[in-house]
């Protein structure tokens, strides 16, 4: 993996590390939460069913781990980008 690759996934990490920070909960469209629905309970068709038309829009809440988790390893990569030489082009 090249240095300018690195760097943008540390920044990438990092910024998305940043906006699970700010926010508290995600309100999930209504086709999403059919997705998410559709993927959570595969094993059952009939309880999909049920579920998908019960639900409306879903509010997803991150754990506050999860950000300072990815600012962490955004910022490591980053880190590492700097201090790694420039190759010969």
């Amino acid at each position: 993996m090249r240095r300018h690759h690195l760097l943008l996934v540390g920044l990438l990490l990092f910024l998305a590390g940043l906006q699970f920070r700010l926010v508290e909960s995600f309100t999930l469209s209504e086709k999403s939460s059919h997705f998410v629905a559709a993927q959570v309970s595969r094993s059952s068709p009939a309880q999909t069913e049920m579920l998908q038309s019960a639900l409306g829009r879903k509010v997803v809440q991150p754990p506050r781990w999860l950000g300072l988790a990815l600012m962490s390893v955004g910022s490591v990569f980053a880190l590492k980008s700097l201090s790694m030489r420039k190759q010969a082009a």
